[in-house]
């Protein structure tokens, strides 16, 4: 299961991510990312609350990774999941605060 918050501050966006990222919720945050506003300049994917994420949910930061641009912030990662980012080499593509 997954929760997500999102929040606009004029031309940014946060999304915060509750629970698991994975082939079962997948759908639900690329819907959030599909309701995001064209205006969208900058996006932030607070993690502080994900407990999990799936080669599935990998993708889909991908995804928003590609959707920005690049101005995709990713923080508040916890150690497992930064522990995979760093495996699979994301440490060196997305900007982790």
């Amino acid at each position: 299961m997954i929760k997500i918050e999102k929040e606009i501050h004029g031309n940014s966006a946060v999304l915060k991510l509750e629970g698991w990222l994975d082939t079962q919720t997948t759908a639900e945050f690329t819907k959030a990312l599909a309701s995001l506003e064209p205006n969208i300049e900058q996006l932030t994917l607070d993690l502080k609350k994900l407990e999990y994420t799936s080669s599935a949910g990998l993708r889909q930061i991908v995804v928003a990774h590609k959707k920005m641009n690049g101005r995709l912030i990713v923080k508040n990662v916890c150690s497992e999941i930064m522990d995979v980012f760093k495996m699979t080499g994301f440490v060196a593509h997305l900007n982790i605060e």
